[in-house]
């Protein structure tokens, strides 16, 4: 919380609220404490024709997953005249005991290669929201000429080539903004489960058409707007539907596409989908990989891999998902 701002005690007397796991109790009671003070900034990064944002959403401790996303798919580049920057998105160090030393490995790594944004909360699943409003409001500050940004997690494979590809063709659309798209979803009603949600809280049927976090693109004009948007919705404990709360406000309906795979993994350890770089080669982000068989992957994807063109952006088959 920030130093200004003291929990809404009201909720406390309310029967549903008592029900709730402590840290769910604790993003309510600070739900209205919105404005937090950077620890890291990198204003520059926007400076100049920078046609596509790479941000990433991570945490203090995840240095390894930073350091092959760097060497990988983040790697800041100019391909055809086009600049790509890259940038990774911080809280704190959520443990009390290692804090101090986990924010001195964090200030050296920012210190070498100058591309992480931290801001004054902890990094926590309820604050993932928080990290979202954030990054649009400093988005909105530094970068009016940025075109396009991709907003992803920190253990996905991203084909870059394959944005851009994506990118020529939608003819600079407005409005943009295209990723894993559920229609339809329902709230979670079962307390068990980490996405519950009060009826209380949300007491529609169903959430607007949102994007899965693990990756998704959306052009830098609607990005900017979204700030507003963002700035004048209370809060919600899932960043992508809060997101999808955005979109609707605006009007703005989120596009599918079948080359984002961030609900579908799959399932079966053995399935050849899991090692089938030609599958990645087609795809624009794939969830979730863990650091050494995402850089085993990048190697095999940018070798002299011949693979066939007629699959390119195919849905796989349903049998090998896992939805969430």
């Amino acid at each position: 919380t920030s130093s200004n701002c003291s929990s809404n005690l009201n909720l406390t007397s309310q029967e549903w609220f008592t029900g709730l796991e402590d840290n769910f109790k604790q993003f309510l009671l600070y739900r209205h404490c919105r404005y937090f003070p950077m620890l890291l900034d990198h204003p520059e990064k926007c400076t100049g024709d920078v046609y596509l944002l790479m941000v990433i959403k991570s945490v203090a401790t995840q240095h390894d997953r930073r350091e092959v996303i760097r060497k990988t798919w983040g790697k800041e580049q100019l391909v055809d005249g086009k600049k790509i920057k890259t940038l990774f998105l911080l809280g704190k160090p959520s443990s009390e005991a290692e804090g101090v030393h986990h924010q001195k490995l964090v200030e050296y790594e920012d210190h070498i290669y100058r591309d992480l944004l931290q801001w004054d909360f902890l990094d926590s699943f309820f604050n993932l929201t928080l990290k979202e409003t954030h990054f649009l409001k400093w988005f909105h500050t530094y970068c009016p000429g940025v075109r396009f940004v991709f907003k992803g997690d920190d253990d996905v494979f991203v084909r870059v080539e394959n944005i851009l590809e994506y990118l020529e063709s939608t003819n600079g659309a407005n409005n943009l903004f295209v990723g894993d798209v559920i229609f339809k979803a329902k709230p979670i009603r079962n307390k068990s489960n980490k996405y519950y949600i009060p009826q209380a809280l949300y007491n529609k049927t169903l959430y607007p058409p949102y994007a899965g976090g693990g990756g998704f693109l959306m052009d830098g004009t609607l990005a900017r707007r979204l700030h507003w948007v963002a700035d004048s919705l209370e809060l919600y404990p899932i960043d992508d539907v809060f997101l999808g709360m955005c979109l609707e406000v605006l009007q703005v309906t989120p596009i599918k596409h079948n080359a984002f795979k961030t609900f579908g993994l799959v399932k079966n350890k053995n399935s050849k989908l899991n090692k089938e770089p030609c599958f990645f080669k087609s795809m624009i982000v794939v969830h979730k990989l863990l650091p050494s068989d995402l850089m085993h992957m990048w190697n095999l994807v940018n070798s002299d891999l011949v693979c066939s063109h007629k699959n390119k952006y195919n849905t796989t088959s349903s049998n090998d998902l896992l939805f969430m």
